[in-house]
């Protein structure tokens, strides 16, 4: 029978300390985000699962939407990972456009797929940190089919436009037959509750088509300038 390592606590104070550099790691991650971000152009971010197989129509449909943007001038931003993810950055360099990753450090997370460019790859400690380089440099934003990250940038995409802490700009649900349920969940119960609002509804769109997806953002730039979201 072994023993138990005896785990020295911390002191409250000691905690304190620990919090205070971790918010110089912090800065860090903000400061070179920003600094690379800015030098990319104007960027679509992608969100998708990360368990999405390249046979699977979600991957190729995600790879042919990259594929379109780039065609049209826009930089593809993704998480940096497989599945959707490097389905984005595959169909971004395939179009010679600019492919961008943001990894995460996760133990049990892949490295970065081999269809990030290597000047474009910036790696992240904090999700929080992460998800604003997301946010604020993308133009439009694209969800795929995925899981609960998938499902976390989702609603944090929809409240900040919808509580105008960042410009309004397309969102665009691909996949109709996987969102339906949820969609309908907003109108049939959110709604009816009035948690939202039946306008917040017209926040974003619903398409299986990749050019339709392009023609949404075409439109939408054609009143609009291209710039970096989200007012800080």
């Amino acid at each position: 029978m072994t023993k138990k390592k005896n785990v020295k606590k911390k002191s409250w104070a000691e905690l304190r300390a620990d919090s205070s550099w971790r918010m110089f790691k912090i800065m860090s991650e903000f400061v070179d985000g920003f600094e690379k971000m800015e030098q990319f152009g104007p960027c679509i971010s992608i969100f998708g699962s990360a368990r999405t197989k390249p046979d699977h129509p979600h991957y190729k449909m995600a790879e042919q939407i990259a594929v379109h943007l780039a065609k049209e001038g826009f930089g593809i931003i993704t998480g940096g990972g497989p599945g959707i993810m490097e389905a984005g950055n595959k169909g971004a360099q395939m179009a010679k456009g600019s492919s961008v990753g943001l990894h995460i450090e996760l133990r049990m997370e892949q490295d970065w797929n081999d269809y990030v460019d290597a000047d474009k790859l910036l790696i992240f400690k904090y999700f929080f940190a992460r998800k604003v380089m997301f946010i604020r440099y993308a133009q439009a934003f694209i969800f795929m089919p995925g899981g609960w990250g998938t499902m976390d940038e989702t609603f944090e995409v929809l409240t900040l436009i919808q509580t105008k802490k960042v410009d309004k700009v397309p969102v665009i649900f691909v996949g109709q037959e996987y969102w339906k349920g949820l969609l309908d969940w907003m109108k049939d119960t959110m709604v009816r509750e009035k948690y939202i609002n039946a306008e917040d509804l017209k926040l974003f769109h619903v398409t299986d088509d990749p050019k339709r997806v392009v023609k949404i953002i075409d439109d939408f730039y054609k009143k609009q300038e291209l710039r970096p979201n989200m007012r800080l």
